[in-house]
């Protein structure tokens, strides 16, 4: 089924509630599009790191897949075939990927590699419409204050670190960590806005 010319919605292929902020904060329609990703269930996009990938390649590639996989769906659903917008975010510190911690002793590892020094949060948006299959990679540095084993046993007592790369979000409690940040603080949330309206105004949107 063709999109209708007044139909400005896309889908969103994540679950993550930040993206949903940044969508709303920019006037963005969307309609959720949950992929599986249960290992009970089976999951729809792996998520795991593939041998000798970087950072870069990984981030990228999660995010084309995910947007790849729900275009599919869409197609074989017959549903309106408006953009399909995904993202993937990740934490990277000496070429080392630090995904979601599992329990407080892994939050803790992570946040106490942190403490102190710079680290790389790279987002990867992509956005799939008709013939149209573009990524783009947007990459921030941030910089923490040095944290005491208290400081950080205590933001693990929370539920903050759990559901986010890297063991924090900088639009919660760990926004007191942060000295400096180079780059994009919606990119550090999870959806860089700039890079994000550049490939959905190419996919048809008027923004």
């Amino acid at each position: 089924m063709p999109t209708k010319p007044h139909d400005k919605k896309i889908y969103l292929a994540s679950k993550s509630p930040r993206r949903r902020e940044l969508l709303r904060q920019v006037g963005v329609e969307f309609e959720l599009l949950m992929l599986r990703n249960d290992p009970a269930r089976c999951v729809d996009v792996s998520e795991d790191e593939r041998p000798g990938e970087n950072p870069h390649e990984y981030v990228a590639r999660v995010a084309m897949e995910k947007g790849a996989f729900a275009w599919n769906v869409l197609q074989m659903r017959r549903a309106p075939l408006r953009p399909v917008l995904s993202a993937d975010t990740t934490v990277t510190i000496d070429g080392i990927i630090l995904g979601k911690p599992a329990n407080p002793d892994e939050a803790f590892e992570m946040l106490g590699r942190l403490s102190g020094r710079t680290h790389q949060v790279l987002t990867s948006v992509a956005v799939h419409h008709n013939h149209m299959a573009e990524q783009v990679t947007q990459v921030s540095n941030v910089r923490f204050a040095q944290l005491s084993p208290a400081q950080i046993k205590a933001y693990c007592a929370s539920p903050e670190p759990y559901d986010k790369a890297g063991g924090y979000g900088i639009q919660g409690l760990a926004a007191l960590f942060v000295e400096h940040i180079e780059g994009s603080h919606s990119g550090i949330m999870g959806l860089p806005l700039f890079e994000t309206a550049a490939l959905l105004r190419k996919a048809g949107l008027p923004l």
